[in-house]
């Protein structure tokens, strides 16, 4: 074999290993962009600080406060969510205008929050029609478990209702303190029974606009 042909066949096979070099740089790349985009935000409110989370939709993921007074939950998916290789988790003012709204139901407009968009991303079947039905109890009322599992038309999982509201990532728009004991009584919630306490108050003799 010649000098030349040496080189020729050297510079083929370097040619090769450099094109499947590139290829699976760019594939890297391509599984590396994130496949979920994520926005949060802190809503200033006169029960403490409350994150927001949209997707790149503008639409509700998670809400909640996050600190001691609280059962932990919010500030778990929290966690989560910064850690998820697959998705961005950045900090933006006001995404899809919902620290907007929460800010004027705070201040007394009610009904800024009544047509927010909300993911149903998470949950079970089970628990986000629960969910739905929690958007149903009108602003100023509330309503028991049991009558949320009739309205769902599972009236004997009450108890199961009571998981699902309990699991519900989206405080004060999916208002699951507007949910009490059959008994009149507040019973639990995450944010702490004080802030359930003030939000039915607070809906009760705000005036409803829009």
């Amino acid at each position: 074999m010649t000098a030349t042909t040496t080189a020729s066949s050297t510079a083929t096979r370097t040619a090769s290993k450099n094109k499947k070099t590139k290829s699976t740089e760019a594939m890297t790349t391509a599984t590396a962009q994130p496949a979920v985009r994520l926005f949060y935000d802190h809503v200033e409110s006169p029960l403490g600080p409350f994150t927001v989370v949209a997707d790149g939709d503008g639409r509700l993921v998670a809400a909640g406060w996050t600190d001691d007074a609280t059962d932990g939950r919010m500030a778990g998916r929290l966690r989560i969510f910064a850690t998820r290789s697959d998705a961005e988790f950045v900090r933006v003012a006001n995404p899809g205008g919902l620290s907007a709204a929460l800010t004027a139901y705070f201040a007394g407009d009610l009904a800024a929050i009544e047509k927010l968009p909300v993911s149903e991303s998470a949950g079970t079947p089970f628990q986000r029609s629960v969910w739905r039905a929690l958007r149903g109890i009108p602003c100023g009322e509330s309503r028991s478990y049991g009558d949320i599992a009739r309205a769902i038309g599972r009236p004997s999982a009450v108890r199961a209702v009571g998981l699902a509201n309990g699991s519900n990532p989206i405080c004060i728009v999916v208002p699951c303190h507007r949910v009490i004991g059959s008994n009149g009584k507040l019973v639990g919630y995450g944010g702490g029974v004080e802030r359930k306490r003030w939000l039915l108050t607070h809906e009760k003799h705000a005036p409803l606009r829009g």
